[in-house]
């Protein structure tokens, strides 16, 4: 029976050692830490343009940033509370003042102005960013976490 246990610890270790090399390397901070980012291009806030020029498709597990750029052409929204739920917000950077909520459903620029946010994609599946009340596909961001 011991000879049976010892062949059978033997043979499980190249798979630990496959697992264990597997995992990649995020350092100190864990999902912050700086090899796990990624920057999205920017979602721009303006009368008749499109939100983003192509849809986003993200990984669970990664931390993004993007910048969302209001050109004070109409007080304009982004609204995505699905996505939002989908997501952990790490912080939102306003004029240099960090906001670290605790949820978010939507924003909204009255002037022209900018905002960074940083969030770790959580929950797999399809979710969209778009301006409230309209109907037309450049005003609609199309996200994918897979």
């Amino acid at each position: 029976m011991k000879h049976l246990f010892t062949a059978a610890l033997l043979a499980a270790l190249p798979l630990a050692a496959t697992a264990q090399t597997a995992a990649p390397e995020l350092g100190l901070a864990g999902l912050l830490s700086a090899q796990n980012k990624i920057d999205l291009p920017p979602i721009t806030l303006s009368a008749g343009q499109p939100l983003a020029p192509a849809p986003w498709a993200l990984k669970s597990g990664r931390y993004y940033e993007f910048t969302i750029e209001g050109d004070g052409s109409q007080e304009l929204g982004l609204a995505g509370a699905e996505f939002f739920r989908a997501i952990w917000i790490d912080e939102i950077v306003v004029e240099g003042l960090e906001i670290r909520p605790l949820g978010l459903d939507s924003i909204e620029f009255d002037e022209a102005g900018e905002m960074e946010i940083g969030f770790i994609a959580i929950k797999p599946g399809r979710y969209e960013l778009k301006v409230p009340g309209t109907t037309g596909d450049l005003q609609r961001l199309d996200i994918v976490i897979e």
